[in-house]
C-alpha cells in the first residue's frame, strides 16, 4: 500500500475543496459600472424633432382609421342579412323557375304585357310613365292571385292609416298652439287679498 503524496507548500483543506475565490487567477476587482448617454447627434435631434411634428398626424390617421373601421362593421353587419336573404330569394327564384306551375308563363305574359301597355299609354310626363304600368301591372297581378293581393291591399291601407294619423297630430301641434299653465294662488294670499278690500 503506497501513502498519499502531498505536495509541497500547500495546504490541506478539510475537505479537499478550495472555493473560487481562494483561487488567484479567478480573483476579479471589484468594478463599478455606471451608463454614459450618449452626445445626442444632428441626425437623432432631426428625427426626434420629425417624431415630435408627426405624432398628431399619426394620432389622428389612428383615430380616423378605427371610427371608419367600425363604421364599416356596423354597415357590414346590416348589410350581410339583406345580401343574404337577396341570394336565398335568387336561388329559392332559381329552383322554382326550374320545375314551374303550368299556368305560370301564361300569367307572367300576361303582367308584363300589362307594364307594356302602360307604358305605351303613359305618353307626356313623367308620373304617367310611372304610375300607369305600376298600376296595370298590379291590377293584373291582383286579377291572377286575389287573395295576395287582398293581403298587401289591407296592410297598405293600415300604413297609409297609421302615417296619415301621425301626420295629423303632428300638424295639430304644430299649429294649435300650447294652453298656458295654471297657476293658482296660496289660500294665505286669498285670504290677505280679501281682508285689505
Amino acid at each position: 500500500m503506497s501513502a498519499p503524496v502531498l505536495a509541497a507548500g500547500k495546504e490541506e483543506t478539510p475537505n479537499g475543496v478550495l472555493k473560487v475565490d481562494e483561487l488567484s487567477l479567478y480573483t476579479v476587482p471589484q468594478q463599478t459600472f455606471r451608463y454614459v448617454e450618449p452626445e445626442v447627434g444632428q441626425v437623432e435631434q432631426g428625427v426626434s424633432s420629425l417624431r415630435k411634428m408627426a405624432e398628431p398626424y399619426i394620432t389622428k390617421c389612428q383615430q380616423t382609421s378605427h371610427s371608419i373601421r367600425q363604421r364599416v362593421k356596423g354597415v357590414y353587419e346590416k348589410v350581410k342579412p339583406k345580401v343574404d336573404g337577396a341570394i336565398q330569394f335568387g336561388q329559392d327564384s332559381y329552383v322554382y323557375l326550374q320545375n314551374p306551375p303550368p299556368e305560370f308563363y301564361p300569367r307572367a305574359g300576361v303582367i308584363g304585357f300589362a307594364g307594356i301597355l302602360g307604358l305605351f299609354l303613359a305618353r307626356g310626363s313623367r308620373l304617367k310613365k310611372l304610375i300607369y304600368p305600376a298600376g296595370l301591372m298590379s291590377l293584373g297581378t291582383a286579377m291572377y292571385y286575389p287573395q295576395q293581393a287582398a293581403n298587401i291591399a289591407k296592410n297598405t291601407g293600415d300604413c297609409l292609416y297609421d302615417c296619415a294619423l301621425q301626420a295629423y297630430v303632428a300638424v295639430e301641434t304644430l299649429v294649435k298652439p300650447s294652453p298656458k299653465p295654471i297657476t293658482e294662488k296660496n289660500p294665505e294670499d286669498k285670504a290677505s287679498a280679501q281682508k285689505a278690500t
